[in-house]
């Protein structure tokens, strides 16, 4: 038996990528759904970015879902 390290070296590193940035994408998601919109009586202006963050977030997650279930595809196809 004898391993292949090239192999094993470019599965290590496309999953170290891969982690890094789906983790990444969820944290880029939990802060921004973490933004509180504008208080009462605060002007709008100051409520647009909490929604902007609030539409990057659903975006980010939206990610994450698509790269989990291409990962469980990856896995089952074969």
């Amino acid at each position: 038996m004898s391993i292949d390290w090239a192999a094993l070296g470019q599965v290590f590193g496309v999953t170290l990528v891969v982690t890094v940035g789906i983790v990444g994408l969820f944290t880029v998601g939990i802060a921004g759904t973490s933004r509180k919109a504008g208080q009462e009586g605060a002007a709008a202006a100051v409520a647009a970015p909490a929604a902007g963050a609030r539409a990057g977030a659903m975006a980010a997650f939206g990610l994450c879902a698509v790269a989990v279930a291409y990962g469980i595809y990856l896995i089952v196809a074969g």
